[in-house]
């Protein structure tokens, strides 16, 4: 399967996107303002232990406090009888400073999941120093390259001796986790990730030491350097880049840590912008929608709440040419492969049921949820199918770590009360840059105006407006916004004049 990264590159944000076989896969969202904090290490202060629920919160710096439960903070065993302390009140008190990785995003009025387990990682190991053990991906499925990898590690372990400690946590060597890109890599590639790995924990530790309290220690990589480490894998053809200036930037750190990514490293300086030329804009626009039509005729309604997301799954204008049966089943194949694809696309996470139209025939059942299963193990997100429900639906989870692609871009509707969503006006506001640059390079004119609704127009003026400066300047004319009473907040007009 053939695969390509594409990353377009503004300064408001950073988007990518995984193609596959020419349909988009994958979106990744990074906006300058608010850059998610996952895998970011800091230096937290206790503000309160709850013994009742066997958590604490943990001020990090960040507008809510974050949230560790007793299963995520690193306890050694007792030396004489080999158990762990289990309770809250012995391991955390109000005012102590901890040490702690964020594991999970804020999400809404949720602060940070912390974890005081921590672990760094590059593109074929991720370091765990506080542990001792040795893992592989159970996506590596033979057991003499399983054996090979870990002969390897071990022999790249003996070479490279103990990283640097904080305040002496870590066990010798500390433990390892082999990831799936490690497959048939070489004992230099393998030792090279290692000497990169303790060098890093080591500069970390050094900056624990002197870092205040609910101050950042260590933060992890911007995505287009994340993207180098975490999406490219085998069938990756090309990773093009919109911005010279962080392709040079990609170029670097890839010749220095990943050398065998330069030659797939491209810079795109066409005229027409990189999502436009791959559809990318028109499927991130489907994905924020309810419905998803299927080739077949049938269509998915996706739906997501507080608590789960719900798929169901409809014939619609499918009407088959043999029987009822048979037309289900081929319903229900085409929705297996397309909802898998959904739940990457829009990166939902948590709990998950899928309804599926009801099937009578026990290998139609099997068949389609061996189809989905299938489809799944693409998912870079740790999946869990379960069997059937007696109500016929299909429940599985989904590893969450970041908000879902409507919770970035989208914002509840003031006017139905939470019931919808619409997108932020600084959603719209970018959308209406990209327009801006699209239409002048398509049209010779003097000026541009913009016709939209209040709250837009205000933020271009405002929190947008050096934004706003640099594209007249890359455009060469001036852009003039006149407020439309009568225009919602995703509504806009751009007229060249």
């Amino acid at each position: 399967m053939s695969a390509e990264i594409l990353i377009n590159i503004t300064p408001m944000e950073t988007r990518v996107g995984l193609v596959e076989n020419g349909v988009l896969q994958e979106v990744s969202i990074e906006r300058t303002m608010k850059r998610g904090v996952v895998g970011n290490i800091y230096r937290g202060k206790v503000v309160r232990v709850m013994p009742g629920m066997q958590a604490a919160f943990v001020d990090i710096g960040l507008e809510k406090a974050g949230f560790i439960h007793v299963d995520d903070i690193h306890v050694d065993s007792d030396p004489q009888t080999g158990e762990k302390t289990a309770d809250i009140r012995q391991l955390l008190h109000d005012g102590q400073g901890v040490t702690v990785q964020v594991a999970k995003d804020p999400l809404g009025t949720k602060g940070a999941r912390l974890s005081s387990k921590l672990s760094v990682c590059s593109k074929y190991l991720v370091y765990i120093p506080r542990e001792s053990h040795i893992s592989i991906s159970q996506r590596i499925e033979s057991e003499p390259e399983r054996e090979r990898l870990r002969a390897e590690l071990a022999a790249a372990l003996t070479q490279e001796g103990d990283p640097k400690m904080i305040s002496g946590e870590a066990s010798p060597s500390g433990g390892y986790i082999i990831r799936t890109a490690a497959e048939g890599l070489s004992a230099e590639e393998l030792r090279r990730d290692v000497h990169f790995l303790h060098r890093l924990w080591q500069d970390i530790g050094e900056r624990a030491v002197v870092t205040p309290l609910a101050s950042n220690v260590f933060e992890d990589l911007p995505l287009h350097l994340r993207v180098l480490r975490e999406m490219t894998r085998d069938g990756v053809e090309k990773i093009r880049v919109d911005s010279r200036e962080c392709f040079e930037k990609m170029h670097r750190f890839a010749t220095k840590y990943h050398p065998d990514l330069v030659p797939l490293i491209e810079h795109y300086p066409g005229e027409r912008p990189l999502f436009y030329l791959y559809s990318v804009e028109d499927e991130i626009q489907k994905a924020l929608q309810r419905k998803v039509q299927l080739k077949s005729g049938g269509y998915l309604v996706i739906d997501q709440t507080e608590a789960m997301t719900t798929v169901d799954v409809n014939t619609g204008a499918f009407v088959g040419h043999r029987n009822l049966e048979e037309t289900i089943f081929k319903t229900n194949l085409e929705a297996a492969a397309a909802i898998a694809r959904q739940l990457r696309l829009r990166n939902l996470g948590g709990i998950i049921i899928l309804d599926f139209i009801d099937m009578h025939d026990k290998e139609h059942q099997r068949q389609v949820s061996r189809t989905l299963e299938k489809a799944l193990e693409r998912d870079r997100a740790k999946t869990s199918v379960l069997t059937t429900s007696e109500l016929g639906l299909v429940e599985m989870t989904r590893k969450r770590t970041s908000e879902s692609l409507e919770h970035m871009l989208c914002e509840p509707c003031e006017v139905c009360d939470g019931r919808g969503r619409i997108k932020s006006a600084e959603t719209v506001c970018y959308e209406m840059m990209r327009e801006i640059l699209r239409e002048a390079r398509a049209f010779e004119c003097d000026k541009f105006l913009v016709l939209a609704s209040q709250v837009v127009i205000d933020r271009l003026l405002d929190e947008d407006s050096a934004n706003v400066a640099d594209l007249e300047e890359f455009v060469g004319r001036p852009i003039q916004f006149r407020v439309e009473t009568m225009y919602s907040q995703e509504q806009y007009d751009i007229i060249p004049v």
